[in-house]
């Protein structure tokens, strides 16, 4: 049998998603705008955060947790600042909201800072700070991830998550810069990738409760990730729940839903958006001139011996993207074939029917 893979047109993968998540009741302009989302984390290199997730935001909706028909409002207000409710629906509905306020506030104020509570995952936060650098405004983000995988630094109680956080900055170059991490080592989506795909993860990204390294994806739930920087990524983790979490009324700690295992309760995701102008600080164009400067002081280092040239966050991810929208996304044998059985269970038409994957 043939192995090679044909690429899915991006518009035929949007359409897919956006037609699975009609079928659990999400109403058509909603599905569209999570599917556009979805399928844009994937053009952009996040492969675990894009449609890799359908199944469990299926799964949600189907349980109950997630609301496929969500009133988002904005639940307090200043000039500068927000709160969006996102009323239990898609992430990505009320993620979209804030990034589109924050920066409606950075330029009639010079900074917009809007959170979110009632959220849900929402995809890579790179999706909600890359439109600011691309308008030519600093962005920032974080999330309360969407389960504990990770306990306190020393301690065993699993009452942390990935709690990823995101910049971005915008330059002359072709790229702006976009920084995308989990204050984990590795995010859970990149193990749940792993046991897809029937791979081992690293040494080194969790550990068992006796603190020994775990490999193998199938056994996670027998162990904890570990922090970046051990007491420093934890201090951060921490930092990023206070401010996307307490500061905004949403799930931090033990009160935090696993969105996977649960389908049926509200997760209280909390979330924020942050849009910076530089003209505020009396930079106008300057800015995006002096990163690039910057930028390509770093990138002209000596690499190290072995080493690739320096790179910056987001470089290359412009032309990738282009070629990926002219192209098509070629997605793994597994994912793929996830995708059809979620079509089949949906009722609808099988996205890579033609497979045949020996």
């Amino acid at each position: 049998m043939s192995t090679e893979l044909s690429p899915i047109a991006v518009n035929r993968l949007r359409a897919f998603v956006a037609q699975a998540l009609g079928s659990r009741g999400v109403v058509v302009t909603d599905a569209e705008t999570v599917a556009s989302l979805m399928v844009e984390a994937d053009i952009y290199g996040y492969g675990t955060h894009g449609v890799f997730r359908l199944r469990q935001y299926l799964a949600r909706l189907a349980g109950g947790g997630c609301n496929p028909a969500p009133n988002i409002t904005v639940a307090q207000e200043t000039v500068a600042t927000a709160v969006i409710d996102g009323d239990d629906g898609l992430g990505h509905l009320s993620m979209a909201a804030a990034r589109d306020l924050a920066i409606e506030k950075a330029r009639a104020v010079g900074v917009g800072w809007v959170g979110v509570r009632r959220g849900n995952h929402a995809g890579p936060l790179a999706l909600y700070v890359r439109p600011q650098a691309e308008a030519g405004l600093l962005g920032f983000s974080a999330a309360v991830g969407s389960a504990n995988h990770v306990p306190p630094y020393g301690g065993t109680d699993l009452l942390i998550g990935t709690n990823p956080i995101a910049f971005s900055a915008p330059s002359t170059g072709p790229d702006p810069f976009v920084f995308d991490m989990a204050t984990t080592v590795a995010a859970m989506g990149k193990i749940k990738t792993l046991l897809q795909q029937g791979e081992p993860m690293p040494e080194g990204w969790m550990v068992g409760r006796d603190g020994q390294p775990l490999t193998d994806p199938a056994r996670k739930s027998e162990g904890f990730l570990l922090p970046i920087g051990g007491p420093k990524g934890y201090g951060l983790s921490l930092a990023i729940g206070l401010l996307a979490g307490v500061l905004n009324g949403a799930a931090f700690g033990s009160n935090v839903v696993d969105f996977t295992k649960d389908t049926t309760s509200s997760t209280n995701t909390g979330q924020f958006v942050v849009a910076i102008d530089p003209a505020a600080f009396g930079l106008n164009g300057d800015f995006a001139e002096v990163a690039a400067r910057v930028f390509s002081e770093m990138r002209a280092s000596t690499p190290l011996p072995g080493h690739d040239p320096v790179r910056i966050p987001g470089d290359g991810k412009t032309a990738m993207a282009e070629m990926r929208r002219k192209t098509g996304l070629t997605l793994n044998p597994a994912l793929r074939r996830d995708l059809n059985a979620l079509a089949a269970d949906c009722g609808i038409a099988l996205p890579f029917a033609d497979d045949k994957i020996g």
